[in-house]
């Protein structure tokens, strides 16, 4: 997913102070023909929660009247896109050569290391779209990695209360065989009406709780849909209560504090400015990022730089 970072609004203030709401700010995304996305990180008032640094929510998107996603081959350095519809369908091609579909329910995760491109379109049977992508930073020691793509369909969890599925890490007894290359929690988490469910937590993780639909309640405070709810390292379970009548749905993030500062500009990771200058020159000339073929169209161009040097951050500021 192609995406330049714009500053979003200050963070909400919660009634607990163990917990941080963090609200979304819209998007468009992929040029002229945009659809919008609610985007809560990276957040003015935090960047990252584990190695999750990018999260975008989308849809329930009219196809018929938005034309649905179309994004243009683009690259990627320095990171992981993870791709989770509730509906729809989206065509996934790289250049690693993968050629696959992301569904409901279906974990896709592609790992750009030094670099790769890739293209996503909604499905000509996609009448309704309607997800997150997910990006996960990758530490400096693996940043450089060989291309990578995986495609998991985790089973579903039954918990008192609701339904979880563990697209990464390990929760509610179920650990997905996906690869991470830092400690790392993602799920989908529904809640019946009117349920309360408590999940035991990995205290060295922070977590986020990004809700999708329905009200929540978590650490006494209440959480709508698109609020990401942020918990710091430390608690051991997790509680969480659907206020209303009807089903809610959440994704679930958790990770241990990435300490590394990064560099974090259009499409690529790095640690200097000077990586996100060769990243640019390099995707601007063909050159590292290899082809992406099968993809009717033409790639997009990288945006200018901006004037002054990109400096590195820290997981929050």
């Amino acid at each position: 997913m192609s995406t330049a970072e714009t500053e979003p609004r200050p963070a909400a203030q919660p009634q607990d102070p163990q917990l941080e709401v963090l609200t979304a700010r819209d998007v468009p995304l992929g040029g002229p023909r945009a659809m919008t996305v609610r985007r809560t990180l990276p957040h003015r008032s935090r960047r990252m929660i584990g190695a999750w640094c990018f999260v975008d929510h989308y849809g329930p998107d009219d196809v018929a009247r938005t034309g649905g996603m179309d994004v243009a081959p683009h690259p990627h350095t320095g990171l992981q896109t993870v791709s989770w519809l509730f509906t729809g369908e989206i065509e996934h091609r790289d250049s690693l050569g993968v050629h696959a579909f992301v569904r409901p329910g279906e974990l896709n995760l592609m790992t750009s290391g030094h670099g790769i491109c890739h293209s996503e379109v909604s499905t000509p049977a996609t009448t309704v779209l309607h997800g997150v992508q997910l990006w996960v930073a990758l530490p400096d020691e693996h940043r450089h990695t060989a291309r990578d793509f995986h495609h998991h369909t985790p089973r579903p969890v039954p918990l008192d209360g609701g339904e979880a599925r563990v697209f990464l890490g390990t929760l509610a007894g179920d650990t997905s065989p996906v690869p991470t290359f830092t400690p790392l929690l993602g799920a989908e988490l529904t809640l019946h009406p009117h349920a309360t469910v408590t999940l035991a937590l990995d205290p060295a993780f922070e977590h986020g709780v990004l809700v999708d639909h329905g009200d929540l309640r978590l650490a006494g405070t209440a959480l709508h849909p698109a609020d990401l709810g942020y918990l710091a390292p430390g608690p051991t379970t997790l509680t969480l209560t659907n206020t209303g009548d009807t089903e809610a749905r959440l994704i679930l993030l958790g990770g241990t504090p990435f300490e590394e500062e990064i560099v974090m500009w259009w499409n690529f990771i790095g640690r200097s400015n000077d990586d996100i200058t060769q990243a640019r020159s390099d995707w601007m000339h063909a050159n590292r990022f290899g082809e992406v073929k099968g993809y009717p169209g033409d790639r997009l161009p990288a945006p200018e730089l901006p004037g002054i040097p990109l400096k590195p951050r820290g997981r929050a500021r």
